[in-house]
């Protein structure tokens, strides 16, 4: 994915001041935790620095913007028992592996995700899984037909033709089902 970048190809620079104002030195206006959020779904790149110090602190105001997102009312994201999980990785000896691993497995959920939504837009018939099983069909019947001389005569290829459909169909409903899951987690 590519990250807006300024003209010189930094990234955006957001000063945080005592009165915990945020500053976008880009737009020279004031901003709110509300528009960084907006920026990070925009995949805009920016760093927050402590306007006094000039300390970089992007990664409090990201977890304080995760921390807002969960009270409110729009839906807790992160289980109880994975925050306790997480909190007991802290001081453990694999918590320097942790960022690597979480930051991977979020990269591998969100390509995973990209993949399942083109497959629902494409359509069942254009999916990957279609696709798969048609692959799966013509390597059965070369194998009966290599196994079995005359087995592909008209009836068999009927019945095989309505067996396809039908399991096409059922292959259409779990993919619906699928969706209906990804959209409630998407709630």
């Amino acid at each position: 994915m590519g990250r807006a970048k300024r003209n010189d190809g930094d990234a955006i620079i957001i000063k945080k001041y005592a009165n915990r104002r945020l500053y976008n030195t880009d737009s020279s206006s004031y901003i709110t935790l509300e528009d960084l959020a907006k920026m990070v779904r925009d995949d805009v790149d920016f760093v927050v620095l402590d306007a006094k110090t000039s300390d970089d602190i992007t990664h409090s105001i990201l977890t304080q913007i995760i921390m807002e997102e969960e009270a409110s009312g729009g839906g807790q994201m992160l289980p109880v028992n994975f925050l306790r999980q997480l909190i007991g990785m802290y001081g453990n000896s694999m918590q320097s592996l942790m960022p690597s691993y979480l930051e991977a497995s979020m990269q591998n959920f969100r390509q995973n995700q990209a993949k399942i939504r083109e497959a629902f837009e494409k359509g069942i018939s254009n999916s990957p899984i279609a696709k798969i099983h048609e692959t799966n069909m013509a390597m059965m019947r070369a194998a009966a037909d290599a196994l079995i001389p005359g087995a592909s005569g008209k009836s068999s290829a009927s019945q095989e033709a309505s067996s396809d459909k039908e399991e096409l169909a059922a292959l259409r409903e779990q993919m619906a089902q699928m969706q209906k899951k990804l959209d409630e987690l998407g709630k």
